[in-house]
């Protein structure tokens, strides 16, 4: 398996994809997407994508309906998208995504974590180019055969296509499949699997880092301290690192 592979099994073994954390990232994300397509799913891809999302998490419908009368509404606030670069400590590259309606707070508090923790904020493009930035989808994965599958989405640019297990609420498997490509590949593939009435679980873009570096569990430790930091903050949207992760359930 590729690198996506084993950076997708690293992630779902962490705790910060916590209900609550995940609902705030997505009421941001469907602000963003109203301000910049319009409220109708139909006509905009981006909420359309960020609308399964909110599924695939179990928000309620109502808060969904919810959130895109508000971000219609012209007293809605729109929400920022900034890049932080930075350095944890053992030499650990960091980068976070945020989305803030207020970037003097956001620079503040993401200096503070690094501070507090002996890393070091740094400047654009001091860590960006050590990660490949990728979309992925989740579909399902009933009676599909992924290498025919794979030829067909290969001139998209698709790199990695994999089974992917999940436990349902009542501990069954649900085998779904991921695909991982290029950024810049989203549009077109979202309009594949759309137009060929394959069900999209979820969607969205990852960093996915070129190269990681084992540490001892006593130097991870003093890099869980700064990730926490930063996981906690609402203003964040995800943290990637070049740290290398347990990928052992």
């Amino acid at each position: 398996m590729g690198r996506a592979f084993e950076f997708r099994k690293a992630r779902k073994m962490k705790r910060w994809s916590a209900m609550s954390k995940a609902f705030t990232r997505i009421g941001k994300d469907i602000v963003m997407a109203v301000k910049e397509g319009g409220p109708d799913p139909d006509s905009n891809s981006r909420l359309r994508a960020v609308i399964q999302n909110a599924k695939a998490v179990n928000m309620p419908k109502d808060n969904v309906e919810r959130a895109i009368k508000k971000a219609s509404e012209k007293d809605q606030g729109d929400y920022k998208e900034v890049l932080f670069e930075g350095y944890a400590q053992h030499g650990i590259a960091v980068l976070i995504e945020t989305a803030t309606d207020n970037n003097t707070r956001t620079v503040a508090n993401v200096r503070s974590y690094f501070n507090k923790t002996d890393g070091s904020l740094g400047t654009s493009g001091s860590v960006v180019f050590m990660f490949d930035h990728t979309c992925n989808f989740k579909i399902k994965g009933e009676d599909l055969d992924l290498e025919d599958l794979e030829l067909e989405l290969i001139d998209f640019g698709v790199e990695e296509i994999f089974e992917d297990i999940d436990e349902d609420a009542d501990g069954n498997e649900e085998k779904s499949v991921m695909i991982y490509a290029p950024f810049e590949s989203f549009g077109n593939i979202q309009s594949y699997l759309e137009s060929n009435n394959l069900e999209i679980i979820s969607s969205g873009f990852e960093r996915i880092p070129q190269v990681t570096k084992p540490l001892s569990p006593e130097e991870a430790q003093d890099v869980e301290k700064l990730l926490e930091k930063l996981e906690e903050d609402d203003d964040v949207q995800n943290v990637y690192h070049t740290m290398e992760e347990s990928t052992e359930e």
